[in-house]
């Protein structure tokens, strides 16, 4: 299966338009993004759980990352609330699955394969002093990519021009990004050398921004 699989161009998903879709396991419905590779696949995902539903035991063979957008996500290390952003990189194992409910914006396959730096942080908690009216916290950085998270305030602007191409979730709020506007759950990816400019909306806008990791877009390694 190939979804939005052309890094190359600029896509825009307004996720909440979309119709979920079920998965493999009862209770646990998806949204796809982008995608390249069947159930195993290098893939972008807002994954919905029922209370009281899970996945099987798993590991993370080419990496796992999420942000919880709502609700709390549990595991056998812990409960992961809505603002949390995770990283479990190849060889990392876990029973997921959500008492109460919840939905996360999910990434596998996209991984250094050499990564071994496991982490959670709760995305508020790492902001620094707002700045014209935003706010940004560096979640993660390496050879590869650079993951962020920023608030900002009405009316503010966010610039990005870093090579490898730019990928924006908008968590909340709104934004306006090339005469477009993208609401809560919108999506967002810009080719290589497209710069981005989003100004934030009347009630501004919590965004999560991934940078430089395009070029490295290839199937699983299965």
């Amino acid at each position: 299966m190939e979804l939005n699989a052309d890094f190359n161009a600029r896509v825009v998903v307004h996720s909440d338009q979309l119709d979920w879709n079920a998965s493999p396991m009862p209770g646990v419905d998806r949204r796809m993004l982008d995608r390249i590779g069947g159930e195993v696949a290098r893939a972008t995902t807002i994954v919905r759980y029922a209370p009281n539903s899970k996945f099987s035991a798993h590991t993370h063979t080419g990496g796992e990352e999420f942000i919880v957008l709502d609700g709390v996500f549990q595991d056998e290390h812990g409960d992961f609330p809505a603002g949390t952003y995770v990283r479990n990189p190849p060889t990392t194992s876990h029973t997921p699955g959500s008492e109460a409910g919840c939905t996360i914006f999910v990434k596998l396959w996209q991984f250094d394969m050499e990564d071994r730096n496991q982490f959670r942080k709760t995305m508020a908690e790492e902001l620094s002093a707002a700045v014209d009216g935003v706010a940004t916290a560096e979640l993660h950085r390496d050879a590869r990519e650079t993951v962020t998270y920023s608030h900002l305030d009405a009316g503010a602007t966010l610039t990005n021009a870093d090579a490898g191409g730019i990928e924006m979730l908008i968590i909340d709020g709104s934004v306006v990004e090339s005469g477009e506007t993208l609401g809560k759950g919108a999506w967002l990816r810009l080719p290589e050398g497209a710069p981005l400019t989003a100004v934030a909306g009347d009630a501004g806008a919590k965004v999560w921004i991934k940078t430089g990791h395009l070029p490295h877009a290839k199937p699983p390694a299965v």
